[in-house]
């Protein structure tokens, strides 16, 4: 009996330290999470919401459905502007030869 004291005392304390013991019972999790959210208590009752007509949305669903939809405004871009992206050059894996 006396000779499994110690070796009970031993395999406690190794393994003590191999538990993880969080102090701020997961105070950094909460708080990472407090940090990403925007407003917790948004006030969207009363407001009207872009787009957020019943009306017009069935009016569309109907045109949709008798072929009379409207097109899209023509957009045009502009000419000229430099793009940051690609490559540098060089690393090219095709083989010239």
């Amino acid at each position: 009996m006396n000779s499994r004291l110690p070796a009970a005392a031993v395999i406690i304390l190794t393994t003590a330290g191999c538990t993880p013991i969080d102090t701020t019972l997961g105070g950094a999790v909460r708080h990472n999470i407090a940090v990403q959210v925007v407003d917790p208590n948004p006030r969207y009752e009363g407001e009207v919401m872009e787009g957020g007509d019943g009306l017009r949305g069935a009016k569309a669903v109907e045109r949709y459905r008798k072929g009379d939809v409207k097109q899209p405004a023509a957009m045009s871009t502009t000419v000229g502007s430099s793009g940051g992206g690609g490559s540098r050059g060089g690393g090219s894996t095709s083989s010239g030869g």
